[in-house]
């Protein structure tokens, strides 16, 4: 399967579980875990913006003509930081949904972002030769931890 076609699909796949999340019947209600989550996403998403400006990476998992390695800033800590923040807004969603369903597409959501993110660093190391040595001592969503 080419890489082309991979990409769109995780990419489509990430869309439909985002989705469906918000779609899906639930009982919304007020949630304090919930708020706290979508804040902090939304911090996270400002500082990665302070470090690698819109142009320079892609929704897709393939590296962009002409962009550059960002290493420093939230980067410094994870190597997915945009992933992150996704993961904690959508966490923040099931939070206030109520819902055992969302839950459940959350933790596909994290199934799919991992395999997005493997098909993003396999690029990204054919592209950048650091970006082994990056990966080594910077995890993948947990700092310290994955």
């Amino acid at each position: 399967m080419s890489v082309g076609l991979q990409s769109r699909m995780w990419v489509a796949a990430q869309f439909g579980l985002i989705a469906a999340m918000l779609l899906w019947p639930a009982d919304w209600g007020w949630s304090g875990a919930g708020f706290a989550l979508g804040a902090f996403a939304v911090a996270l998403v400002l500082w990665v913006f302070a470090h690698n400006r819109p142009g320079n990476f892609n929704i897709r998992p393939e590296p962009k003509e002409g962009g550059r390695l960002v290493t420093g800033g939230p980067y410094r800590w994870v190597r997915h930081p945009m992933y992150v923040a996704l993961l904690l807004g959508m966490a923040g969603v099931a939070a206030i949904s109520h819902g055992l369903a969302q839950a459940l597409l959350w933790m596909a959501l994290l199934v799919v972002l991992n395999f997005k993110a493997g098909l993003e660093e396999r690029l990204l190391r054919e592209r950048w030769p650091d970006y082994a040595g990056y990966c080594a001592r910077t995890r993948r969503f947990i700092p310290g931890v994955w």
